[in-house]
């Protein structure tokens, strides 16, 4: 793999000042247990960033992916109404989120529209089915299984007490080095910076661009079924609002950690020190009180940050 670029050296520099700085103004934030339960705010979100920072290398991007989170926490309490057990749960999320990002693959591959346009569409369309169905209720009493899934420690199920990593944390992690691998170790990934990074081109050197971006919508919708499963275990039921907004949440991520917005570049180990950076920012934030509106500006200025400060960066090397 390529050694780090220059604004991944500056998201570790950002990481470990934030690690500092909090750890010495924000008593018990630097303990092993409150590192370790930071990860319980970020992972299900996390997740969901490494399905975008696919999409976003190859030009693409999905705004419905947390609606697909919902949509598919949604069919695992059908499914457990209508006598399921925790199989049938995990099977009906994955499908269902396989279906939700085939439609929006279909509208931008065949149909030729901007997926941005598309996925504003079907946000509305997935979160309102979610809002219908369920009004002003709360589906709950899920089996213990996904309790464990989504509270549990690593230690916990293979009996090592000290070994203090969550289960999501553990899952999130297994999943970046998947994803990393395939998108920097593989013809496949190679291709896909080829598509964000000159789609006429990659055309006519053989690639099927459109092949690739379906492939990625599914992907995408199995990650938000993932991240359903994850979540719904972790808060036990299912809401109307479930992951609301948590779209702009993963976009900031991919985007800080160094994703191109217009495709072709970005990494993996960049888009997981985002999410490691804003991760801890917030639960750091969250420790001192800090209100929920005040977070949302501070993502909404770090997203705007995220793409001038790397073309800065770009233009003074290109100076030099």
């Amino acid at each position: 793999m390529k050694a780090w670029n220059t604004w991944e050296r500056v998201l570790l520099g950002l990481l470990v000042l934030l690690l500092v700085v909090f750890g010495v103004l924000q008593p018990g934030f630097m303990t092993p247990d409150a590192l370790a339960d930071s990860t319980f705010n970020f992972s299900e979100k996390g997740v969901l960033a490494l399905a975008l920072a696919l999409l976003i290398v190859t030009g693409e991007i999905d705004l419905s992916i947390a609606a697909i989170l919902a949509l598919c926490s949604l069919a695992m309490g059908y499914a457990m109404r209508a006598g399921g057990g925790p199989l049938a749960m995990t099977f009906a999320a994955f499908a269902t989120g396989a279906v939700a990002g085939a439609v929006n693959g279909v509208l931008v591959t065949r149909y030729k529209l901007p997926s941005i346009v598309v996925t504003i569409g079907t946000l509305s369309l997935y979160r309102g089915l979610a809002m219908v169905a369920l009004g002003d209720q709360a589906i709950s009493g899920y089996p213990e299984v996904f309790s464990t899934l989504g509270n549990s420690y690593v230690g916990e199920v293979v009996g090592v007490r000290w070994l203090i990593i969550p289960i999501e944390f553990a899952i999130l992690l297994a999943c970046a080095v998947a994803v990393g691998l395939v998108l920097h170790r593989t013809v496949w990934g190679r291709r896909l910076y080829a598509i964000g990074a000159n789609p006429v081109a990659a055309r006519f050197s053989g690639i099927e661009a459109d092949r690739y971006r379906m492939a990625l919508f599914v992907f995408a919708g199995v990650m938000a079924a993932l991240a359903a499963v994850m979540l719904t275990g972790r808060i036990g039921s299912t809401r109307p609002n479930i992951a609301m907004g948590w779209e702009l949440d993963a976009i900031t991520m991919v985007i800080l950690g160094g994703v191109a917005i217009e495709g072709g570049r970005g990494s993996i180990v960049g888009t997981m020190l985002a999410v490691l950076l804003l991760g801890l920012f917030t639960f750091a934030m969250g420790m001192a009180n800090v209100t929920g509106i005040v977070m949302s500006m501070v993502i909404g200025v770090l997203l705007i940050v995220s793409m001038v400060l790397p073309r800065l960066l770009q233009r003074k090397g290109a100076k030099k």
